[in-house]
């Protein structure tokens, strides 16, 4: 659900603001809907106070923190406006960035409380090489080593090594830089489940097994929102969780 002005730029709260675990979730306006729903199912099971707020270029240029050209590879208006999220959190404490093509089928306090403060940050560790050379709306598809782990990243923003993270470093480095963490030692990038950025047709449900079910569904290569998606695995849980949110 829009908020009553018809904008998606203000912070959503859910419970007390001032000790709310702030989640950055990246926007582009061709995925509003998966926007909305990914807030709506995140909002919705948190046992937690939190705050949404929504990555969003043009507000990003207009107040002089984004002025990097868009390259020919980048799916989405938050490829590299993601990596600011220490930046926006006034590099304090812990905050997540999320992909807006998530939905939230757990409570997110079951991820916060595998945050581990000897890690600069924590996110799942995918081993993920699509086949496909196009998602979403005819986007390319592209493969580089640690594809994925940048889609949902728990970051420890009052960690030392995260501090270069600096508007001019996340608008001048390369996105081999930036999305393999390379600022980063491997110790110091903690493991979470992969039921955390269960990647849709890529990750398996094991029905014998309850701890595979996805608590995060990332529909990586495009979602219900797309009409050539629009029966992908999961797209039921999907469609339920925006008419649900429509009614709200």
């Amino acid at each position: 659900m829009t908020l009553s002005n018809g904008k998606v730029d203000a912070p959503v709260f859910n419970g007390d603001a001032k000790k709310a675990f702030k989640v950055f979730i990246g926007y582009d306006p061709r995925e509003d809907a998966a926007y909305e729903v990914c807030r709506y199912s995140l909002l919705k099971r948190s046992s937690i106070p939190v705050e949404v707020i929504p990555i969003k270029q043009p507000d990003l240029r207009s107040k002089g923190l984004y002025w990097r050209e868009r390259g020919p590879t980048e799916s989405t208006e938050f490829s590299f406006s993601r990596f600011l999220t220490p930046h926006l959190a006034d590099f304090d404490g812990w905050a997540m960035f999320v992909d807006c093509d998530f939905l939230y089928t757990a409570d997110i306090k079951e991820l916060t409380d595998l945050i581990d403060d000897n890690y600069a940050i924590m996110c799942v560790h995918h081993d993920y090489a699509p086949k496909e050379t196009t998602k979403m709306d005819g986007a390319v598809q592209t493969v580089y080593p640690r594809k994925n782990w940048s889609s949902m990243v728990l970051y420890n923003c009052g960690h030392p090594k995260n501090r270069i993270l600096t508007p001019d470093v996340v608008n001048s480095q390369t996105g081999a830089y930036l999305h393999r963490f390379m600022w980063l030692e491997d110790h110091e990038i903690g493991s979470i489940p992969f039921v955390w950025n269960f990647l849709v047709g890529h990750n398996k449900v094991d029905e014998n097994d309850p701890a595979a079910f996805p608590k995060a569904i990332h529909y990586t290569s495009g979602g219900p929102w797309f009409e050539s998606y629009k029966n992908c695995e999961f797209a039921e849980l999907w469609v339920n969780e925006e008419e649900e949110n429509v009614v709200d």
